[in-house]
C-alpha cells in the first residue's frame, strides 16, 4: 500500500543544517502582520517586532519556518514508507515548543522523525516531530506537525486520539481583530513557501478557490503575535509553546476575529474569519514558559 506504517513510524526523515539572521526574523514578523496597523511605525509596542534594536523579540512561531526560510521549491514529501504526492496533502495541525527566548540570529541542526501514522478511513494522518539543537547541542525548540493525506486510509490501523482544546463557557477575557492585507500572502511566500496556490490567481481558480489563499502558517503566526500582544503584554518570552489545528481557508483582505481566555493550562483562543465567522484555526492553546 502507499503508506506502510511499519516502515514509517519511528523513521528518521533526515537532518538539516540551517542558519538565520535578524533580517530573516524581521521579514517573518512583517509577513505575519507586524507593523501593518496605522500608527505602528511610531508605536514602541509595535516596533519591538520590526526593528533590530536591543528590545527586539522573536516570535516563537519563527522556529517553524526557520529551517526552510530560504527555500524556493515546494516542500519535499520523500517520507520513509509513504508514497504520496503534494496534491493529496493538507496541513492538519502545528505545534512549537521553545526552550527559551529564540535568538535573533544563529545556526542549528534539525532532526525530524515520523512519530505516528493514523488511519482515518478515507485518509491518513502522518505526524512528524523535529528537534532543533544549537552547535553546542543545546535544544532550542521542538516542532510537531501533522499532514492529512486524502485517499490513503482504510487499512485498519490506529485511528489516533483526540486532543481537542476546551473553549470556556464564558465571555472571552480579550478579543481582537486583524484584517489580512491584500499583499499578505505575497509577502509571506518569501518566508520559504512558494506554493502558487498562495500567489497565482489562475492556479488558485484551477484548485477551486476564488482567489489565492493565505498560507495556514501565516494565519498561525498572525494569531500567536496577536495573542502575545493582547494577553501577555507583548512579551514573547512568556510563551512556552503554541499549538493549533488548521480548520478553514483565509483569503487576503478578510478579517480574522480572535477571542482569548486565560486558563490554568494556558491561553485558549478561537479564530474565525469573515462576516459569517467561518473557522480558521481551532484547538488553539498558547502555553507559558
Amino acid at each position: 500500500m502507499p503508506i506502510d506504517p511499519d516502515v514509517a513510524i519511528g523513521a528518521e526523515v533526515g537532518a538539516q543544517e540551517f542558519s538565520w539572521t535578524s533580517s530573516d526574523v524581521l521579514l517573518y514578523h512583517l509577513a505575519v502582520g507586524a507593523g501593518s496597523r496605522p500608527g505602528d511605525n511610531l508605536s514602541s509596542d509595535a516596533l519591538r517586532w520590526t526593528l533590530d534594536t536591543d528590545v527586539m523579540q522573536v516570535l516563537p512561531s519563527f522556529a517553524v519556518v526557520a529551517p526552510t526560510f530560504h527555500a524556493t521549491n515546494p516542500p519535499s514529501l520523500d517520507l520513509p514508507g509513504c508514497d504520496i504526492n503534494l496534491a493529496q496533502v493538507v496541513h492538519g495541525a502545528q505545534e512549537v515548543h521553545v526552550g527559551g527566548p529564540l535568538p535573533a540570529s544563529g545556526s542549528a541542526r534539525l532532526t525530524t522523525r515520523i512519530t505516528d501514522v493514523w488511519d482515518k478511513g478515507k485518509a491518513a494522518v502522518i505526524w512528524q516531530e523535529g528537534v532543533a539543537t544549537a552547535p553546542d547541542d543545546t535544544e532550542l525548540w521542538r516542532v510537531r506537525s501533522s499532514i492529512f493525506v486524502k485517499g490513503e486510509g482504510g487499512w485498519g490501523g490506529d485511528r489516533g486520539g483526540s486532543a481537542a482544546v476546551v473553549v470556556p463557557d464564558r465571555a472571552p477575557d480579550a478579543s481582537t481583530t486583524y484584517t489580512v492585507t491584500p499583499q499578505q500572502a505575497l509577502l509571506y511566500r518569501l518566508c520559504g513557501d512558494r506554493n502558487p496556490l498562495h500567489s497565482d490567481p489562475e492556479f488558485a481558480k484551477a484548485a477551486g478557490f476564488e482567489a489565492p489563499i493565505l498560507h495556514g502558517l501565516c494565519t498561525y503566526g498572525i494569531v500567536l503575535r496577536e495573542v502575545i500582544d493582547v494577553m501577555l503584554g507583548g512579551d514573547a518570552t512568556a510563551v512556552g509553546g503554541f499549538g493549533a489545528r488548521f480548520a478553514g481557508v483565509v483569503i487576503p483582505g478578510e478579517t480574522l476575529a480572535i477571542s482569548t481566555w486565560d486558563e490554568p493550562d494556558g491561553i485558549v483562543a478561537t479564530v474565525t474569519v469573515g462576516d459569517e465567522a467561518r473557522p480558521a484555526l481551532a484547538d488553539c492553546l498558547v502555553t507559558r514558559s
